[in-house]
Protein backbone atom coordinates (compact mmCIF):
# COMPACT_ATOMS: atom_id res chain seq x y z
CA UNK A 1 0.00 0.00 0.00
CA UNK A 2 2.97 2.49 0.81
CA UNK A 3 4.53 1.32 -2.81
CA UNK A 4 1.21 2.86 -3.76
CA UNK A 5 0.97 6.15 -2.07
CA UNK A 6 4.04 7.03 -3.04
CA UNK A 7 3.24 6.56 -7.18
CA UNK A 8 -0.25 8.19 -6.38
CA UNK A 9 1.63 11.43 -4.90
CA UNK A 10 3.34 11.49 -8.19
CA UNK A 11 0.69 13.37 -9.57
CA UNK A 12 -0.50 15.55 -7.11
CA UNK A 13 1.91 18.19 -9.22
CA UNK A 14 -1.04 18.17 -11.75
CA UNK A 15 -3.73 18.26 -8.76
CA UNK A 16 -1.96 21.37 -6.20
CA UNK A 17 -2.03 24.91 -7.09
CA UNK A 18 -0.28 27.59 -5.07
CA UNK A 19 -0.85 31.43 -4.72
CA UNK A 20 1.79 32.94 -3.26
CA UNK A 21 3.05 36.76 -4.35
CA UNK A 22 1.18 35.67 -7.48
CA UNK A 23 -1.36 38.16 -7.93
CA UNK A 24 0.59 41.30 -7.99
CA UNK A 25 3.18 40.12 -11.03
CA UNK A 26 0.50 39.71 -13.80
CA UNK A 27 1.27 40.92 -16.83
CA UNK A 28 -0.93 41.53 -19.74
CA UNK A 29 -1.59 39.15 -22.63
CA UNK A 30 0.31 40.35 -25.43
CA UNK A 31 -0.65 37.78 -28.12
CA UNK A 32 -2.61 36.80 -30.47
CA UNK A 33 -4.54 40.85 -30.92
CA UNK A 34 -8.01 38.47 -30.43
CA UNK A 35 -7.55 38.13 -27.36
CA UNK A 36 -9.06 41.51 -25.86
CA UNK A 37 -12.60 39.92 -24.30
CA UNK A 38 -10.49 37.10 -23.25
CA UNK A 39 -8.28 38.81 -21.54
CA UNK A 40 -10.76 40.53 -19.18
CA UNK A 41 -12.07 36.62 -18.74
CA UNK A 42 -8.72 35.98 -17.69
CA UNK A 43 -8.34 38.29 -15.02
CA UNK A 44 -12.02 37.85 -14.02
CA UNK A 45 -11.25 34.01 -13.70
CA UNK A 46 -7.65 35.08 -11.40
CA UNK A 47 -10.04 37.12 -9.24
CA UNK A 48 -12.72 34.15 -8.61
CA UNK A 49 -9.58 32.13 -7.78
CA UNK A 50 -8.04 34.70 -5.37
CA UNK A 51 -11.41 35.34 -4.14
CA UNK A 52 -11.45 31.28 -2.69
CA UNK A 53 -8.64 32.33 -0.39
CA UNK A 54 -7.13 29.44 1.64
CA UNK A 55 -8.92 26.92 -0.53
CA UNK A 56 -6.46 24.92 -3.21
CA UNK A 57 -9.03 22.78 -4.58
CA UNK A 58 -12.53 23.36 -5.11
CA UNK A 59 -15.91 23.17 -7.28
CA UNK A 60 -16.49 26.75 -7.75
CA UNK A 61 -19.10 27.15 -10.24
CA UNK A 62 -18.22 31.01 -11.39
CA UNK A 63 -14.72 29.69 -12.01
CA UNK A 64 -16.31 26.81 -14.12
CA UNK A 65 -18.70 29.04 -16.33
CA UNK A 66 -15.42 31.27 -16.47
CA UNK A 67 -13.22 28.52 -18.01
CA UNK A 68 -15.73 27.90 -20.52
CA UNK A 69 -16.15 31.11 -21.58
CA UNK A 70 -12.33 31.15 -22.17
CA UNK A 71 -12.51 27.72 -23.74
CA UNK A 72 -14.82 29.36 -26.14
CA UNK A 73 -12.52 32.20 -27.18
CA UNK A 74 -9.93 32.27 -29.83
CA UNK A 75 -6.48 31.80 -28.55
CA UNK A 76 -3.33 30.83 -29.42
CA UNK A 77 -3.52 27.94 -32.20
CA UNK A 78 -2.19 24.31 -32.18
CA UNK A 79 -1.22 24.99 -27.90
CA UNK A 80 0.58 21.92 -27.97
CA UNK A 81 3.56 22.77 -30.50
CA UNK A 82 3.00 26.17 -30.36
CA UNK A 83 6.20 28.48 -29.12
CA UNK A 84 4.20 30.11 -26.52
CA UNK A 85 4.05 26.87 -24.43
CA UNK A 86 7.50 25.86 -23.67
CA UNK A 87 8.55 27.57 -20.30
CA UNK A 88 7.26 27.31 -16.75
CA UNK A 89 4.09 27.01 -16.03
CA UNK A 90 2.66 27.75 -12.31
CA UNK A 91 -0.28 25.69 -11.07
CA UNK A 92 -3.05 27.83 -9.48
CA UNK A 93 -5.88 26.29 -9.29
CA UNK A 94 -7.46 22.59 -9.78
CA UNK A 95 -11.03 21.12 -9.59
CA UNK A 96 -11.85 18.39 -7.11
CA UNK A 97 -12.75 15.79 -9.44
CA UNK A 98 -13.85 12.45 -7.75
CA UNK A 99 -11.75 10.26 -10.54
CA UNK A 100 -8.82 11.76 -8.84
CA UNK A 101 -6.79 9.20 -6.13
CA UNK A 102 -8.17 9.79 -2.63
CA UNK A 103 -4.28 11.25 -1.66
CA UNK A 104 -4.33 13.23 -4.33
CA UNK A 105 -7.32 15.11 -3.45
CA UNK A 106 -5.77 15.43 0.32
CA UNK A 107 -2.48 16.70 -0.82
CA UNK A 108 -4.51 19.15 -3.40
CA UNK A 109 -5.45 21.41 -0.10
CA UNK A 110 -2.12 21.94 0.85
CA UNK A 111 -0.87 25.31 -0.04
CA UNK A 112 2.70 24.87 1.59
CA UNK A 113 4.75 24.39 -1.46
CA UNK A 114 4.88 26.12 -5.12
CA UNK A 115 4.22 23.64 -8.01
CA UNK A 116 5.16 24.01 -11.51
CA UNK A 117 5.35 22.43 -14.76
CA UNK A 118 8.40 22.80 -16.92
CA UNK A 119 8.37 21.90 -20.69
CA UNK A 120 11.41 21.58 -21.88
CA UNK A 121 14.11 19.65 -23.88
CA UNK A 122 16.46 17.50 -22.10
CA UNK A 123 20.28 16.73 -23.52
CA UNK A 124 18.55 14.28 -26.16
CA UNK A 125 16.17 16.85 -27.76
CA UNK A 126 13.53 14.86 -26.32
CA UNK A 127 10.59 17.07 -25.01
CA UNK A 128 10.13 16.31 -21.09
CA UNK A 129 7.43 17.52 -19.26
CA UNK A 130 9.00 18.10 -15.59
CA UNK A 131 6.76 18.42 -12.43
CA UNK A 132 8.43 21.05 -9.80
CA UNK A 133 7.21 20.71 -6.31
CA UNK A 134 9.32 23.90 -4.48
CA UNK A 135 10.17 23.07 -0.84
CA UNK A 136 12.28 26.06 -0.30
CA UNK A 137 15.06 28.08 -2.45
CA UNK A 138 17.41 24.90 -2.44
CA UNK A 139 15.21 21.62 -1.76
CA UNK A 140 12.66 20.56 -4.33
CA UNK A 141 11.10 17.37 -6.03
CA UNK A 142 11.01 17.37 -9.48
CA UNK A 143 9.46 14.18 -11.39
CA UNK A 144 10.54 13.80 -15.16
CA UNK A 145 7.83 12.68 -17.72
CA UNK A 146 8.70 11.98 -21.34
CA UNK A 147 6.37 13.65 -23.62
CA UNK A 148 4.83 13.51 -27.09
CA UNK A 149 3.28 15.41 -29.94
CA UNK A 150 3.49 15.82 -33.27
CA UNK A 151 6.12 18.31 -33.60
CA UNK A 152 8.35 15.65 -31.08
CA UNK A 153 6.72 12.33 -31.38
CA UNK A 154 7.60 9.27 -29.27
CA UNK A 155 7.14 6.14 -30.32
CA UNK A 156 6.81 4.44 -27.31
CA UNK A 157 3.98 6.51 -26.40
CA UNK A 158 1.04 4.38 -27.47
CA UNK A 159 -2.29 4.55 -26.16
CA UNK A 160 -3.03 3.89 -22.68
CA UNK A 161 -5.24 0.63 -21.82
CA UNK A 162 -5.64 0.53 -18.67
CA UNK A 163 -8.26 3.06 -16.51
CA UNK A 164 -5.43 2.75 -13.52
CA UNK A 165 -8.21 0.83 -11.03
CA UNK A 166 -6.77 -1.42 -8.76
CA UNK A 167 -9.55 -4.64 -7.71
CA UNK A 168 -11.50 -2.20 -9.00
CA UNK A 169 -10.70 0.77 -6.59
CA UNK A 170 -9.74 4.15 -7.03
CA UNK A 171 -6.73 4.37 -5.63
CA UNK A 172 -4.15 5.62 -8.30
CA UNK A 173 -7.20 7.86 -9.66
CA UNK A 174 -9.16 6.33 -12.38
CA UNK A 175 -7.79 7.72 -16.06
CA UNK A 176 -9.92 7.84 -19.35
CA UNK A 177 -9.32 5.15 -22.03
CA UNK A 178 -10.44 4.16 -25.33
CA UNK A 179 -13.47 6.61 -27.43
CA UNK A 180 -13.64 7.97 -24.00
CA UNK A 181 -9.91 9.45 -24.15
CA UNK A 182 -10.17 10.25 -28.23
CA UNK A 183 -8.55 13.33 -28.83
CA UNK A 184 -11.08 16.62 -29.74
CA UNK A 185 -11.04 16.64 -33.46
CA UNK A 186 -11.72 20.70 -33.62
CA UNK A 187 -8.65 21.24 -31.51
CA UNK A 188 -5.76 20.13 -34.11
CA UNK A 189 -2.19 19.56 -32.09
CA UNK A 190 -3.81 20.57 -28.63
CA UNK A 191 -2.48 17.31 -26.46
CA UNK A 192 0.40 16.46 -24.74
CA UNK A 193 0.89 12.83 -23.64
CA UNK A 194 3.30 11.66 -21.09
CA UNK A 195 5.03 8.59 -19.44
CA UNK A 196 6.51 9.27 -16.31
CA UNK A 197 10.11 8.39 -16.58
CA UNK A 198 12.45 9.32 -13.32
CA UNK A 199 12.52 11.66 -10.17
CA UNK A 200 14.63 12.94 -7.87
CA UNK A 201 14.74 15.20 -4.63
CA UNK A 202 17.37 17.49 -5.10
CA UNK A 203 18.58 18.63 -2.22
CA UNK A 204 21.14 21.59 -2.45
CA UNK A 205 23.83 19.31 -3.99
CA UNK A 206 22.55 16.01 -3.42
CA UNK A 207 19.88 14.27 -5.33
CA UNK A 208 17.99 11.22 -3.69
CA UNK A 209 15.97 8.98 -6.44
CA UNK A 210 12.50 9.37 -6.07
CA UNK A 211 11.47 5.77 -4.91
CA UNK A 212 8.96 4.42 -7.93
CA UNK A 213 10.26 2.15 -10.73
CA UNK A 214 8.42 4.57 -13.54
CA UNK A 215 10.70 1.90 -15.75
CA UNK A 216 9.09 -1.35 -14.75
CA UNK A 217 7.59 -2.67 -17.46
CA UNK A 218 4.48 -4.11 -15.17
CA UNK A 219 3.80 -0.03 -14.26
CA UNK A 220 4.80 1.16 -17.69
CA UNK A 221 0.97 1.93 -19.00
CA UNK A 222 -0.26 2.93 -15.67
CA UNK A 223 2.31 6.10 -15.78
CA UNK A 224 1.03 7.17 -18.59
CA UNK A 225 -1.00 10.26 -18.86
CA UNK A 226 -1.89 13.60 -20.97
CA UNK A 227 -3.17 16.88 -21.17
CA UNK A 228 -5.39 18.48 -23.44
CA UNK A 229 -4.58 22.05 -23.87
CA UNK A 230 -7.98 23.61 -24.14
CA UNK A 231 -6.90 27.81 -23.85
CA UNK A 232 -3.39 29.52 -24.02
CA UNK A 233 -2.24 33.01 -24.10
CA UNK A 234 0.63 34.57 -23.33
CA UNK A 235 0.24 34.12 -19.37
CA UNK A 236 -2.59 31.51 -18.46
CA UNK A 237 -3.12 28.11 -19.79
CA UNK A 238 -6.45 25.85 -19.06
CA UNK A 239 -5.78 22.15 -19.92
CA UNK A 240 -7.70 19.25 -19.23
CA UNK A 241 -6.09 15.95 -17.97
CA UNK A 242 -6.78 12.24 -18.47
CA UNK A 243 -8.08 11.66 -15.32
CA UNK A 244 -11.26 14.62 -16.01
CA UNK A 245 -9.44 17.19 -14.05
CA UNK A 246 -9.02 20.94 -15.09
CA UNK A 247 -5.84 22.73 -14.66
CA UNK A 248 -5.49 26.41 -14.26
CA UNK A 249 -1.89 27.57 -15.09
CA UNK A 250 0.29 30.54 -15.00
CA UNK A 251 3.53 31.45 -17.19
CA UNK A 252 6.14 32.23 -14.82
CA UNK A 253 8.11 34.16 -16.51
CA UNK A 254 5.35 36.30 -18.85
Amino acid sequence: MRFFVLLASISLVFEVSAFQNLFSSFSPAKKPATLGKASVLENELLQAIEDLGSSRLANNDRITELVASLESCPSIPTPAIAEEVYGRWKLIHTNNANTASPIQRKAVDSSKFAIYQDIVFNENNQLVVSQVVKFSDSAELKVDALASTSAYPLPELTERKGDGKILGLNILGVSKVGDEAAEDVSRPDSRISFVFDEGNFELGNFKVPYPVPFRLPILRDAVKGWIDITYMSNRMRISRGNKGTTFILIKEDS
